[in-house]
């Protein structure tokens, strides 16, 4: 546990000197709390009261039940913007993690922390919840904001009920750390393997496609998320998640890291 704590130590004392990942962890998470609460507002104020039922995808408005057509397009429009707390966990712990090793290697500290009696383990585990951790904190804290300020922007009773209904709780809280914990160890799979900072954070965005193509899916109305779905994606991310930290103990050789660098 010491060296555990060491080592997270250890990066958050590094990492956040590099000016990209505190603009990544401060601003980014800011922003996108921002962004939702000035729509919803302005949509309380000026669209509300003659919302259509057009304005909603036919999908989305039938699991609306008899919810009017204002209180529905509230929550169609709370639904696409809370898909920003899920890209969070990703897009914070991939500049982070993807930074961890390659930063080290241009840095020239990497061999010395190699060279210690510290285990592949420990040390892959210590990288990785110095990125996780942030990247939570940020996104809960934010997410925290974003419901008691629900109220102060007009959202109506059914759009704050929604907000903390089960499929949101469990996409915030359950998925968003899985999906952070998937993106950190593949993106550390990737810092370990290149030797410029800007390809691995390149390479690891990858991981954001699947996201965003979910992001697509629901505005047109080809997807709707439930707790049936999150359920599902959450069992999808825990083989994930398994997946990618054996693969990333085996992957991380020492020896060779040193050797390619060299």
């Amino acid at each position: 546990m010491h060296h555990l704590i060491t080592i997270i130590d250890k990066e958050w004392a590094e990492v956040f000197k590099n000016k990209m990942v505190f603009f990544t962890l401060v601003f980014m998470p800011l922003l996108f709390t921002a962004i939702p609460l000035i729509s919803l507002h302005f949509m309380a104020g000026a669209v509300l009261e003659g919302a259509d039922a057009a304005d909603v995808p036919e999908g989305f408005l039938r699991a609306c039940g008899a919810l009017s057509a204002g209180d529905c397009l509230q929550i169609y429009v709370i639904d696409q913007f809370m898909m920003l707390y899920m890209m969070m966990p990703l897009i914070i712990p991939i500049t982070i993690a993807a930074y961890s090793v390659v930063g080290e290697k241009t840095t020239r500290s990497l061999e010395p922390l190699l060279a210690t009696p510290i285990t592949t383990e420990v040390l892959l585990a210590g990288k990785a919840l110095a990125a996780v951790i942030p990247a939570l904190a940020a996104t809960w804290v934010c997410f925290g904001i974003f419901l008691l300020a629900l109220p102060l922007v007009g959202a109506g009773e059914a759009a704050r009920a929604h907000a903390v209904g089960p499929t949101w709780l469990l996409g915030v809280f359950v998925a968003a750390p899985l999906m952070a914990v998937a993106a950190v160890n593949f993106a550390l799979m990737v810092s370990s393997r290149v030797n410029d900072p800007r390809v691995a954070e390149q390479l690891s965005a990858v991981l954001i496609v699947p996201l965003m193509a979910l992001f697509f899916a629901q505005i047109i109305g080809f997807i709707i998320l439930s707790p049936t779905l999150m359920l599902v994606m959450i069992a999808v991310l825990v083989v994930l998640d398994i997946a990618l930290i054996y693969l990333g103990a085996r992957l991380f050789q020492r020896e060779t890291i040193l050797t390619r660098w060299r």
